[in-house]
């Protein structure tokens, strides 16, 4: 090693060199490295294949996979709440939205209009991890294709899905939550839709705030009925 460190070899191709290697006759036909690359060929055409043949075959991808953003339709509505922290969250600034209330007391706001700019999308899933309603989530899609820079910003129509597609997806994360909170996070289903309201079950809209704020003083300082596991 320490000889060819001293005496690099010179390339074969140029002849300017004193210490150029002479090519051999075989060399210099370049037949037995073309025939070296058929063999090669020849072995790869019989090997088992794993590839798909796209558009007919695609991809199945698993419930980790990090797809397009949507939103997550629950019971035929959004359980968006436009809170604004995936707008937040999103490094590209790739979502947009504006709130609106509506006469729902247990809601309270619903996105008047949701847009995500796909272009700008870089599929890192922060929006997905601060959305408290667990309404927007990274989906298994995967195939996108624009014909215009207009036809990348997704609105309401082309981000709802409902969850029932998004199962695989929502189960992936509540397992990740729960593994990763340990047994103090317990994540309910039926608590889903909330906003600036206490999430108390003996919630009372006639309260003031006077009293919501006792109530909720009176919640922080009980005693805990879950405990980490050691």
């Amino acid at each position: 090693m320490q000889a060819n460190l001293d005496r690099p070899i010179h390339n074969s191709v140029s002849s300017s060199s004193k210490n150029e290697r002479e090519l051999t006759f075989l060399e210099r036909l370049y037949l037995p490295e073309i025939f070296k690359g058929l063999i090669y060929t020849l072995k790869e055409m019989f090997r088992p294949k794993f590839t798909f043949k796209y558009p007919e075959e695609k991809w199945d991808p698993p419930a980790a996979f990090r797809g397009r953003p949507v939103l997550v339709q629950d019971n035929g509505e959004t359980r968006c709440v436009a809170c604004g922290l995936c707008a937040r969250a999103c490094p590209p600034l790739a979502i947009s939205m504006q709130a609106e209330e509506i006469d729902d007391l247990e809601k309270e706001r619903a996105p008047s209009f949701f847009e995500i700019n796909m272009l700008r999308c870089i599929y890192c899933g922060f929006c997905e991890e601060v959305c408290p309603e667990e309404a927007i989530v990274m989906s298994q899609d995967y195939d996108i294709v624009f014909q215009s820079r207009d036809d990348a910003v997704y609105g309401l129509d082309r981000l709802l899905k409902p969850k029932e597609e998004l199962k695989e997806r929502l189960d992936f994360l509540k397992s990740y939550k729960n593994n990763q909170f340990g047994s103090f996070w317990d994540y309910q289903e039926e608590n889903n839709r909330h906003s600036v309201r206490d999430r108390d079950r003996d919630f009372n809209p006639g309260l003031s705030i006077i009293d919501m704020a006792e109530q909720q003083t009176k919640n922080d300082s009980a005693a805990p009925v879950k405990f980490w596991k050691s």
